[in-house]
């Protein structure tokens, strides 16, 4: 028999063999994270400084081996390596920039450009996911009235048949149509929220699971509040809202998958990591369940999932965010945040180090 292959060292084990001498561990290291490390130092010093990121970028592994002493220190480590890393990358960007008052990102999650090293250095720090959580509401609303109304599998019979016999579809888990369907909202996000509002719209019974969210404020919008079990277990559709954070890995698993009613959809246009692709795929092969994903884990799946083929499974390329014309709403509200702040006025869309965490 073969022998088993070894798991991959994390990069925290190799860190620390580097640290211990182990020069192998450091190209290791290097070789994992030379593009991604690259990219987020591109991205942080924008077009305007950008002749700068390979002195940025260098300066950032100088930082790492000076400070691999540092990384031996018992408990030094527990945000792990990748923070820890992009920590000294963003001091090493910020150290070229020592004018920076204000970060006015103009895109949709800002947890991608930002570290702590930023708040301490007295910047502000200003988004435009707010701007950004509208067409995904769009996009999320659209969704689940196409899927209520068995979009997908009539357009493919409607093709096959050429109009000559009549095509009728099914709702999830009952009749066509929206009325008295059961929506359950997973996350009371700025997203969350405007899929909320705009399911007012219609007549259907909506579920709302986010923990930071009590009864009162639920009805408030237009909800019943419920545990994430109660929910999957209740609806005709679960839409996914919640931030990506440790506990949200993957919150809807195979356990909370099993649960949901046969004929069920899953949507997904947050984070990939939130849903256990494996599980879904197992659940959508079977029939028994179908999914409408934008964020897939990973992204893109692979040539071999069965989701690309499976007809109760669509998949899109991550296009529920801006795109097109509607990049100038972010566009314009930066602006907007940049002319108050010139202006000594308060931001409309501050982000504090405390609301890092709870960011989708």
């Amino acid at each position: 028999m073969p022998e088993p292959i070894a798991p991959e060292p994390t990069d925290d084990q190799l860190m620390r063999a580097y640290a211990q001498g182990d020069a192998t561990a450091f190209d290791r290291l290097y070789a994992r994270h030379e593009a991604g490390l690259l990219r987020f130092v591109r991205r942080l010093l924008g077009p305007r400084w950008v002749a700068q990121a390979d002195e940025v970028f260098q300066d950032t592994w100088m930082r790492i081996i000076a400070a691999r002493a540092q990384y031996q220190a018992p408990g030094a480590r527990a945000a792990g390596w990748k923070t820890w890393a992009y920590t000294l990358a963003h001091a090493a960007a910020l150290d070229r920039l020592p004018s920076l008052r204000l970060l006015a990102y103009a895109a949709g999650t800002v947890k991608g450009v930002v570290t702590d090293e930023l708040w301490a250095r007295g910047v502000v720090v200003s988004s435009a996911a707010a701007a950004n959580a509208v067409p995904v509401a769009e996009f999320t609303f659209a969704t689940i009235v196409m899927i209520a109304k068995d979009v997908f599998r009539v357009r493919d019979t409607y093709r096959e048949v050429r109009g000559e016999q009549p095509v009728m579809g099914t709702g999830p888990c009952g009749p066509l149509g929206t009325y008295g369907m059961k929506v359950g909202v997973f996350g009371a996000s700025k997203i969350g929220r405007m899929v909320l509002e705009r399911l007012r719209s219609l007549d259907v019974e909506v579920g709302l699971h986010a923990p930071f969210v009590e009864v009162d404020e639920a009805a408030a919008l237009g909800a019943t509040r419920m545990g994430l079990d109660e929910m999957c277990a209740w609806a005709d559709i679960v839409t996914v809202h919640a931030p990506e954070l440790p506990a949200t890995r993957p919150l809807i698993d195979a356990e909370r998958l099993a649960l949901m009613r046969d004929g069920a959809w899953l949507i997904n246009t947050a984070r990939g990591s939130i849903v256990d692709t494996a599980a879904l795929e197992a659940e959508c092969a079977s029939g028994r369940l179908s999914c409408f994903i934008d964020t897939p884990d990973p992204e893109p799946l692979p040539p071999t999932s069965p989701l690309w083929d499976l007809p109760n499974a669509v998949l899109t390329p991550h296009i529920a965010g801006s795109m097109g014309n509607e990049v100038a709403r972010m566009g314009r509200l930066a602006v907007d945040e940049v002319e108050r702040f010139m202006a000594g006025q308060p931001l409309c869309h501050e982000v504090r180090a405390e609301d890092l965490d709870l960011l989708a």
